[in-house]
């Protein structure tokens, strides 16, 4: 008999803890201040991109090319040359 009554106990707490959850989340005045803090949101992100500090551009030049003016002639290798030699 305990037993039941425990289950039923249980039942009925997780029934009215999901009943009132719903009826919290789904009520106007929730939805009211969702969309006020979404608002507050959307303005808070605008005042913190027009405070942005801009960075100045500091890369420029920062490449140097080097002209390779020794030009070393590199010795070419005939494969098929190499393959029938039989030293």
């Amino acid at each position: 008999m305990l037993k039941e009554v425990k289950y039923l106990i249980f039942l009925l707490v997780i029934t009215l803890f999901i009943f009132f959850t719903a009826k919290y989340y789904f009520s106007d005045s929730h939805k009211k201040k969702s969309f006020r803090s979404l608002a507050n949101i959307d303005k808070k992100i605008e005042n913190y991109s027009q405070n942005l500090p801009i960075l100045e551009n500091d890369t420029k030049n920062i490449i140097e090319y080097v002209k390779n003016t020794q030009t070393k002639k590199k010795k070419k290798y005939y494969f098929w040359e190499l393959l029938n030699k039989d030293d």
